[in-house]
């Protein structure tokens, strides 16, 4: 296999999409020892993206070279910011492949939208950099495959941003579901209502803001006018772009449902939900939904709605192990256990212990040690982060359908279902193409 710049100038990929086919695995930057500097880039500085790069600058020995952004305006302020951080101004580019040609790079953040994970996750694989990719990992369900075995076949390091893998109280409540000291369990419960999502009102479509290079924002997306209501952060609740709560929070919160039953894919699954809230607004994503997830003993409960915060146990988000000792329910701001039993306890209950609130420089900090390391074994590396975003589009894609779904883990399809498996590849818009590896 060519190297990726030889493939750009065979194929005019600078203009085009890219179709990749196997080939030996790249040879790998080598990976920093602890004294070593470490140099990141960063695509999609707006949110997130710039919220994982303080991060990394907050890690010794550490610099930022390059930064990507199509919102001219978000990447000249995010250039400024850098440079407050560290003294020396980062270079700053509109078009990501461009920055991959940068040499000297070891790191690739990646915080774009969710559309826009795959190609520069494969493209930044291919060159032999460490990832740090921006949860969930992927839109759909074909392009976490490819990114999964884009991983497995280049050999790089790779966390995704589901920091909660690394925040100590969320950890040690795991541990104690472990224990077994809760008994069988036979629900677990995963919710977010989130009372800060606002209903979002319809508007125009009008110009594309001066400085943006919208085209190459919708990426592989659908080709549609330019609205406000879908750029930057509320993209999230639009189907082209991202999957809504159940993608947004939903990884983060699934994904510990999943950790403390050491589980991986459901047998089954199926979704109720819709804009009940708000069914005349902009937003396409439901803003109420239920997922039943069926496992073999268990079911796991997915529950989200937008602009309440009266969640389960009092907590606008979390989850909750129900066992027949009692409850496990934890959050970002700390766990405890409930009893069942009432005046005659079957366990002891366990007081509240809070949070510290450093699970995302813990997580970087892993990240970083692993690099230094030559480890892939990161706390969240690709292969939990597949799952975990699988099993949330498992939840959409029930919803989509109207139906209980069955799934073929080891196959990655459902059975004997052509309309559901219908959502599992998405169209990409020409020029761009879904790498094939």
């Amino acid at each position: 296999m060519t190297d990726r710049r030889e493939f750009i100038k065979t194929t005019a990929m600078a203009t085009a999409g890219v179709t990749m086919v196997a080939g030996m695995p790249m040879a790998m930057n080598s990976c920093a020892g602890a004294n070593d500097k470490l140099v990141c880039a960063a695509i999609g500085v707006n949110g997130m993206g710039f919220a994982d790069l303080q991060a990394f600058l907050r890690q010794e020995n550490t610099e930022c070279a390059a930064l990507c952004d199509v919102d001219e305006n978000v990447l000249n302020r995010r250039i400024a910011d850098v440079e407050k951080i560290q003294g020396t101004k980062p270079k700053g580019f509109k078009d990501f492949r461009k920055l991959l040609e940068e040499p000297g790079i070891d790191v690739i953040i990646i915080g774009t939208p969710d559309h826009w994970h795959t190609l520069p996750f494969v493209y930044a694989a291919q060159e032999g950099k460490q990832i740090y990719c921006e949860k969930p990992l992927a839109n759909t369900i074909e392009e976490i495959n490819v990114m999964e075995r884009a991983q497995q076949r280049y050999g790089n390091i790779v966390q995704v941003g589901q920091w909660q893998r690394s925040d100590k109280h969320w950890l040690d409540a795991a541990d104690f579901v472990h224990s077994g000291k809760l008994g069988q369990i036979r629900a677990v419960r995963t919710w977010s209502y989130q009372g800060w999502m606002k209903s979002i009102p319809v508007q125009p479509d009008g110009p594309v803001p001066e400085g943006v290079d919208y085209d190459f924002w919708l990426g592989p997306a659908k080709a549609r006018p330019f609205n406000p209501n879908r750029f930057h952060f509320n993209f999230r609740w639009f189907w082209d772009y991202a999957g809504g709560l159940m993608t947004d929070w939903g990884v983060h919160i699934i994904d510990f449902g999943l950790f403390g039953m050491n589980a991986k894919a459901p047998k089954s699954v199926m979704s109720m939900g819709g804009k009940y809230g708000y069914p005349d607004d902009a937003a396409e994503t439901p803003d109420t939904m239920q997922a039943l997830f069926e496992f073999d003993d268990y079911t796991m409960l997915w529950d989200h709605a937008t602009n309440i915060d009266g969640g389960y146990y009092g907590r606008s988000h979390g989850v909750g192990f129900v066992g027949n000792n009692g409850t496990l329910v934890v959050d970002r701001g700390g766990w405890e256990v409930i009893p069942e039993g009432g005046r005659n306890p079957r366990m002891d209950r366990v007081e509240l212990t809070k949070g510290d609130g450093q699970g995302l420089n813990n997580h970087m900090e892993n990240f970083v040690d692993c690099i230094r390391k030559g480890s892939t074994d990161t706390n969240c590396h690709i292969g939990i982060a597949a799952n975990t975003a699988r099993v949330a589009h498992l939840g959409n894609i029930a919803l989509k359908t109207g139906e209980r779904l069955y799934w073929d883990a080891e196959n990655s399809k459902f059975i004997d279902n052509e309309k559901a498996n219908a959502y599992l590849t998405p169209s990409y818009r020409a020029p761009w193409v879904l790498p094939k590896i």
